[in-house]
Parts: C-alpha cells; sequence; structure tokens
C-alpha cells in the first residue's frame, strides 16, 4: 500500500462535487491510478527495475527489461472496456454511501449495458475491498457464529440446513466497539475456529465466546479466553456478548435492505469483505478515505474475468438471445452544457 496518513484535498477528493471535479474524464482517472501504483515513482512489476519512460500513448516502457507496462495491467480495471470515469463513479458509491449500491442499483444509475456488467464490477470492487483489511484484532476480542441464508424449516442455529455459517470476531474497547474480521466457516469445529483465530486476532490477545467446547482447543496455547456460558447466565445472548451480535444484526439488515437478501453462498465471502470495510471506517471523518483505500486496493488487486467470478451457473437460463453487438457504457466526461432548460419557448411548455 502507499500513503498511510493521506490528506483530503491533496490525495483524493473530499466529498461528490470533489470527486467529479478531480476526475471529469478519462486520462485524469488513469492518471490518479498511475500514481497509485507507483506513489514513489515507477517500479516495473516484471524485474523490478526503478527506470521508466512514459509513452505517449500511456503506461511505461522499462529501462530493465524494456518491457511496456500498461497502467490497468494487473489490476482489477484490466482489459476494461467500460470507462475509467464509470468506474471511478461506481467505487465511489460503494465505499462512501451507508449502505453501499447493488448491481441491481448501478445498472440504470450509471447507464450500463447489462446487469452481468454492473455485478461483475461491484464484485471486482468487493474484491479490492477484501485486499485493504490486513492488519490483525488484538485486545479483547469477542468471539462468535453466526448463520446467513433463506428461511428455512427444522433446526435453528448451529447445525440449521441450508444456510452458510459465518464467525465474527469484534473488538472491545472502553467505549464501544472497535474493528470487525469475517469468515464463510466450512465447518463449527476447533479446527476451523482456530484457523481463523490465528488469521485475524495478534497472539496474545484475550478471546471472548460462548461455552462452546470447540473455543478453548481452538485458543489454547496462543490466545488468553474468556467463556461464558449464555444460558446459565440467564441473560440474553446480545448483554452477554453485545459485539458479535451488534455485527451480525447489522450484516443482516444490510444483507436484507441493500441486496433483498439474494446472496448466493458461493459468492458471500465477498459480501462479507465489503461489510467488513465499511464496518471498519464507520468513524472516518472524510468519507472519500474510503475511496482512497479502495481504489489503493483496486490496483493491488490481480485481474479476474467475468467467467471466474461466477461460480455457479444460472439454472434458468434467459430464453432470448443476446444482441449481435455488445453494447459498453460511454464515459461520464461530458463538456458543460449551458441551461437547456432555459432554451425552450414559452409555447413548448404549455401542456
Amino acid at each position: 500500500m502507499g500513503l498511510r496518513s493521506p490528506i483530503a484535498g491533496m490525495h483524493y477528493p473530499g466529498d461528490s462535487a470533489a470527486a467529479r471535479s478531480w476526475f471529469s474524464d478519462d486520462a485524469a482517472c488513469l492518471d490518479y491510478l498511475d500514481w497509485l501504483r507507483w506513489p514513489n515513482g515507477f517500479v516495473c512489476p516484471h524485474c523490478g527495475s526503478g527506470k521508466g519512460w512514459r509513452l505517449p500513448a500511456g503506461g511505461w516502457s522499462c529501462g530493465g527489461c524494456r518491457k511496456r507496462v500498461r497502467v490497468l495491467a494487473g489490476t482489477i480495471f484490466q482489459d476494461t472496456r467500460t470507462p475509467l470515469t464509470v468506474w471511478f463513479e461506481a467505487a465511489w458509491l460503494m465505499a462512501v454511501t451507508k449502505n453501499g449500491v447493488s448491481a441491481a442499483s448501478l445498472k440504470p444509475l450509471l447507464g450500463l449495458g447489462s446487469y452481468e456488467t454492473a455485478w461483475a464490477m461491484c464484485h471486482k470492487l468487493r474484491t479490492a475491498m477484501g485486499r485493504t483489511s490486513a492488519d490483525l484484532l488484538s485486545g479483547d476480542v469477542e468471539v462468535d457464529e453466526t448463520f446467513i441464508g433463506g428461511v428455512k424449516t427444522g433446526k435453528r442455529g448451529r447445525g440449521a440446513a441450508g444456510k452458510s455459517a459465518v464467525v465474527m470476531a469484534v473488538e472491545v474497547k472502553a467505549r464501544g466497539f472497535g474493528r470487525c474480521r469475517l469468515q464463510v466457516l466450512e465447518k463449527v469445529d476447533a479446527e476451523h475456529l482456530g484457523a481463523f483465530l490465528r488469521r485475524t486476532i495478534t497472539p496474545g490477545s484475550t478471546v471472548i465466546s460462548d461455552a462452546l467446547n470447540s473455543y478453548p482447543v481452538a485458543a489454547a496455547g496462543t490466545f488468553g479466553h474468556t467463556a461464558f456460558n449464555v444460558t446459565r447466565s440467564g441473560l440474553p445472548a446480545h448483554a452477554v456478548l453485545p459485539g458479535v451480535h451488534r455485527v451480525a444484526s447489522l450484516l443482516k439488515r444490510w444483507l436484507a435492505g441493500t441486496h433483498q437478501s439474494g446472496i448466493s453462498a458461493e459468492h458471500l465471502p465477498a459480501y462479507l469483505d465489503e461489510f467488513t470495510f465499511r464496518f471498519n471506517r464507520r468513524h472516518a471523518r472524510a468519507r472519500g478515505m474510503l475511496f482512497f483505500r479502495l481504489l489503493e486496493g483496486a490496483v493491488d488487486t490481480p485481474p479476474t474475468t467475468l467467467r471466474e467470478l461466477i461460480k455457479v451457473t444460472n439454472p434458468r437460463p434467459v430464453q432470448t438471445l443476446p444482441p449481435t453487438v455488445r453494447i459498453w457504457p460511454d464515459s461520464l466526461a461530458a463538456q458543460p452544457i449551458n441551461r437547456p432548460w432555459r432554451n425552450q419557448t414559452p409555447e413548448e411548455l404549455l401542456p
């Protein structure tokens, strides 16, 4: 990553008006990505040489291996046909809005040609969000599981059929809660819980959990452990472990509200990355900082194709034939229009 303490108005736009002013055309967007990728000067991704020359058509020519390096190569934007102004607007909406934006909402907002294009853009940005959450949690950390999925009859909670188990870890502070981490678990046992704890929490921290037998084994030798038996306490679970239950509640409300609970189990990890990215930066005063961190992750994330993103084929394929010519969105770059609403005659305004 690049700067640790970027400044609003210098390294990133502070608000929506500034963002539209900064990134008025694709050339400005490309130059910003160039700067984000090499903030301290060009470094060849092939040979590591710091010597290079800018090419008139964009990109660099390496002075070491003589290869041409495109700015977008090796990022989520590689081989995109969607204008960068559209990408930047999508990144802004996903990063700075409180509840994000779904692909179904993004398609008409940005004039995208298909839902698949909007979905792929959102998913690639979610992948970049996951790259920005690398710091380990520390101190007292509450850990618990929740279950995500449609309404199913039968057993609830642990062991419920047709649902995905999600383990949550939340830092407990003197006032409120700190950062969180979320991960889909293949199985709720000591082995998988221990791997999650070691991957997300600093050794020596204290794990606070319920009385599930798997936690003492998972935390042994690496973490301190405090367990609460919720049933014996006589208190509701959200009073004993308030942090993880607050996060679980916010997560489920977000999935139900923004995404209408239409999340498949195969793609759930990407949505958890998006939720974590936004939750851990909920106190950021400058919302443009989230946009900055998202694009930092975008230039550091390897490219993926739509075929690679789609994990489950549609069981009910659309019967209509696709258009012979693929429609790509226009760039959002545009010249100012001189008040067209004033260029009408009184007769044209009559009903």
